[in-house]
């Protein structure tokens, strides 16, 4: 791993292969790890940029994150929120780190979230999107009042929270079926900090709706979902995929939230046609 120092934190990143740039950025409550087929696979064509997000793996969650009271909690301690714009501001610095102009951008979950704001505020930034199991519109009242009230929990319990909160969800992270991906999901979870998942956890109860900003899309996109997420069902990506204006619907099948470890050779297919699909001609 590197580290390029971002607005004075470390940002923790894998930088591998040459070529065209696909930056991929992972969801909650992951690290970069999470892409380890994608990063195998794909550095042998592109060069494939993968970073711990700020308060996640080993990247520490710094000083962006809004230091004001978020909860009336006596326990809730610790940054109020990471808003998912000091996500992306970290990513477009990277990006100027390694003297990348535009990159592929491609999200799973919170991640397909921190693209669409990545996206909306630096579009030249962007050469293609991938959205994966994710969406677009702002938080309900109903899931603001769930965010901010697991972020309590998870600063009030700390890692043994975490470690409860991989246990109650991890068969909707993973279905059930697919064990072999189970395992590597279930360390990622509990090595997650739980004051930089609170963090998270609460700028994203506040995030915008993108649904207007994904139809300004010029660049053809990529939405892909497993066809046994509950998080993010398949209706969801398909009204996501019709607000792009050029943009390829793939659902995979036999996978829940992250068709990319659950069906690493199902996804890397979609995703490298897609790749092919952007190659400018010579």
């Amino acid at each position: 791993m590197d580290f390029a120092r971002i607005d004075d934190t470390p940002i923790a990143y894998e930088d591998r292969g040459s070529g065209p740039a696909l930056l991929l950025v992972h969801g909650h409550p992951f690290d970069h790890t999470m892409w380890r087929p994608q990063l195998d696979r794909f550095s042998r064509t592109h060069r494939v940029i993968a970073p711990d997000l700020r308060g996640y793996g080993i990247t520490p969650l710094g000083a962006s994150a809004s230091t004001g009271p978020a909860s009336t909690d006596p326990a809730s301690t610790g940054p109020a929120s990471t808003d998912l714009a000091v996500f992306a501001e970290d990513l477009v610095g990277l990006l100027d780190h390694l003297r990348i102009d535009e990159c592929v951008v491609a999200g799973l979950s919170m991640g397909g979230q921190i693209a669409m704001e990545l996206h909306r505020r630096h579009p030249e930034r962007v050469r293609g999107l991938v959205l994966a199991d994710t969406f677009p519109a702002a938080e309900t009242e109903e899931g603001r009042a769930a965010r901010n009230a697991m972020a309590d929990r998870l600063l009030a319990g700390g890692p043994d929270a975490m470690r409860e909160y991989a246990d109650e969800v991890l068969d909707r992270m993973v279905a059930p079926y697919n064990t072999h991906a189970a395992p590597h999901v279930h360390r990622m979870m509990c090595a997650t900090d739980p004051v930089g998942a609170a963090a998270a956890l609460r700028g994203r109860a506040e995030r915008p709706d993108y649904r207007e900003s994904l139809t300004t899309v010029a660049v053809p996109a990529l939405v892909v979902v497993g066809r046994d997420d509950t998080y993010t069902p398949v209706a969801d990506a398909e009204e996501m995929h019709a607000l792009l204006p050029h943009a390829t619907l793939a659902v995979i099948e036999r996978a829940a939230h992250l068709p990319n470890l659950e069906r690493p050779e199902e996804f890397d297919a979609v995703l490298d046609s897609y790749l092919r699909s952007l190659v400018r001609p010579s």
